[in-house]
């Protein structure tokens, strides 16, 4: 999930690839109270769009992600050299707004942007810091991982100039492939080797990226099928289609799989060198970059051992609710053995077949379908952008995780997609399915990301702002949401719901546990055996990310607790007052924030509400 980036537009779009089709510049904030501060206001927003493309300018694939063409057919810079450009860009354009604007001349919304800004900055000065200590290869691949998904998700091909920069893209994975290459081998040297365990899958996720046609026998590898499809769909005569294939093919053959193959080597090469499975603690200045994380990820200033102790906490209550669930369902036995009875009773698995893959995907969106019959209820403004649910593409089922959100465009030229890992079904439970699809998408992250996306009164940094605790944190505040709205009537799927919270706060223990407390991967495993619902294949890739992408676990929960807090202050404070769709719509209306912002505007709105 984690890639190198230094500022929060970069981790941003690493993170969650968003979506957006081209949009006109950031309108000025509205309300303001004189002239004087509208004129301000206006001048901030159109630095702020200018900010915001400058930014992106660096990155051909970023630029493709938001539904740009510009630089359609070139890759981005993956050496360190990019990195340092991008933060001496976000420097200087911090710069610019301390000399050319005045907060006290701005209206309200207007210093939220410029606060904002400034904090985004100081997150990718810290990102930046630390780069150094980022593994180039975790459970999630190399840096070069995401260049399939992209082509494969992003790349549009309306023309037969598209095509042409679709091949354009191939040839130049081979320089891609030379310095990610070349950032694994200096990072060796630097001493940040990934654990043992990631070098096997990320080596055979790769060479699924040059097997199948044109590359050899069996079917057609995932990238040839997919630029197949797209010639074949264009409005050209037969002779330019068949001049485009043999280009795509040669490309693949040819520059694309050498790329490939140097990445293949880099990784092969390391895993030589590779001897722990430890926390980043052993890295050079690592217990500094771990307490970092802690703080870039969660957005306060809780120190890993507060989250440890959190993650204890929440684990004792949510046993508790789900020995009464165990009671309810007439399970004699420990609560450990009930774990058990889940996870093996066939009648709680779909079958290890594609209609059993089938079946879970009619079930996602069965949910789906039947939140947003009732939605209304608890929200005044939905998304526009649709929201389509898929497995996760047999190529990269070995690095990908369980299940994830990839956000569309606003316009609804592409859908946001609710991803799920079926590589084997033997491994997941339909107790989980609703919890899982209200996280993901409906009134998860489609919810908030979709919305945040198509909210054209913020700027365009705002709109696209990654903020860790508070978008993973809505996510499990949203399954949740779920169950007060009528969703999980049968027991067994509310402890699936709960066995999903569960998972989030073991992630607490364990995530401080491995990088802070040291514990060994062995302790982390049996952590999450002995106290969670999650299935073996489970634990163990959970594990393995959390090892390799220090930090980010902890978001969830944190996230979540803190949302539930404002809620509780909120009913709290407004008595009959209080509307719930008002709530969501004020945690909502300014996109992703750091939870002490988002706090100060539930304080606002409830001093708002009680004054009216």
């Amino acid at each position: 999930m984690l890639k190198t980036a230094v500022s929060a537009l970069a981790l941003a779009l690493a993170l969650a690839a968003p979506a957006l089709a081209q949009a006109p510049a950031s309108t000025p904030a509205q309300g303001a109270a004189q002239p004087a501060a509208q004129s301000e206001d206006a001048r901030l927003a159109a630095f702020f769009d200018k900010a915001f493309k400058d930014q992106l300018a660096l990155s051909p694939e970023s630029l493709t992600q938001i539904g740009s063409k510009a630089r359609y057919g070139e890759l981005g810079d993956y050496t360190d050299a990019a990195n340092v450009r991008q933060m001496q860009l976000s420097e200087a354009q911090l710069a610019e707004m301390k000399r050319e604007f005045d907060p006290a001349r701005l209206s309200e919304t207007s210093k939220l942007s410029y606060r904002l800004f400034e904090q985004n900055v100081e997150q990718g000065r810290l990102q930046f810091k630390y780069r150094w200590q980022q593994y180039p290869i975790s459970s999630n691949g190399t840096a070069a991982s995401g260049i399939p998904v992209m082509l494969i998700n992003s790349h549009r091909v309306d023309s037969v100039e598209d095509a042409e920069a679709y091949i354009s893209r191939l040839n130049a994975v081979e320089r891609v492939g030379g310095e990610v290459a070349a950032d694994i081998r200096l990072r060796a040297q630097k001493g940040v080797i990934a654990p043992t365990f990631v070098y096997a899958p990320v080596a055979a996720d790769a060479r699924n990226l040059i097997t199948g046609g044109p590359f050899g026998a069996g079917e057609d590898n995932a990238v040839w099928a997919d630029f197949k499809k797209k010639v074949a769909a264009l409005k050209a005569d037969e002779a330019a289609k068949a001049r485009l294939l043999s280009q795509g093919e040669a490309a693949l053959k040819g520059p694309y799989r050498r790329g490939v193959e140097k990445v293949i080597a880099a990784v092969d090469e390391t895993a030589k060198m590779a001897n722990s499975t430890d926390g980043v603690w052993r890295l050079p200045d690592g217990d500094a970059f771990y307490a970092s994380t802690v703080k870039f990820y969660t957005t306060t200033d809780l120190t890993p051992g507060q989250v440890h102790q959190i993650g204890l906490d929440e684990i004792k209550r949510i046993h508790g609710e789900m020995e009464q669930i165990k009671d309810k369902v007439g399970f004699k036995g420990t609560l450990r053995e009930f774990f058990e009875h889940v996870k093996t009773g066939a009648e709680f698995h779909y079958p290890n077949t594609p209609e059993g893959k089938q079946q879970y995907l009619t079930d996602a969106k069965r949910y789906i379908d039947r939140y947003m019959a009732v939605s209304s209820k608890q929200f005044s403004r939905l998304p526009k952008s649709p929201l389509e649910v898929r497995a996760v593409e047999p190529w990269r089922e070995k690095t990908a995780s369980v299940a994830f959100y990839n956000p569309g465009t606003p316009d609804g030229s592409r859908p946001g997609i609710y991803y799920v890992n079926l590589s084997d079904m033997g491994q997941v439970l339909k107790p989980q399915v609703e919890g899982i699809t209200c996280h993901e998408g409906t009134p998860g992250h489609h919810f908030q990301i979709a919305r945040s996306l198509e909210q054209d009164d913020l700027p365009m940094f705002r709109r696209f702002s990654y903020q860790g605790a508070y978008t993973e944190g809505w996510g499990l505040y949203a399954e949740k949401l779920c169950k007060e709205i009528g969703f999980y009537e049968d027991p067994y799927s509310d402890f699936g719901r709960l066995s999903l919270e569960l998972w989030r706060a073991g992630r607490l223990v364990v995530d401080t546990g491995i990088h802070f407390k040291r514990w060994p991967r062995e302790k982390a495993v049996e952590y999450f055996r002995e106290n969670t619902l999650l299935t073996e294949r489970d634990v163990q890739k959970e594990i393995d990310r959390y090892i390799t992408n220090p930090g980010q676990a902890t978001s969830y929960k944190i996230g979540q607790l803190r949302i539930l807090e404002l809620r509780a202050k909120a009913q709290q404070a407004l008595g009959p007052k209080f509307d719930q769709r008002e709530f969501h719509e004020v945690v909502l209306a300014n996109g992703a924030l750091p939870l002490g912002v988002l706090e100060e505007q539930v304080d606002a709105y409830i001093a708002k509400r009680k004054a009216a």
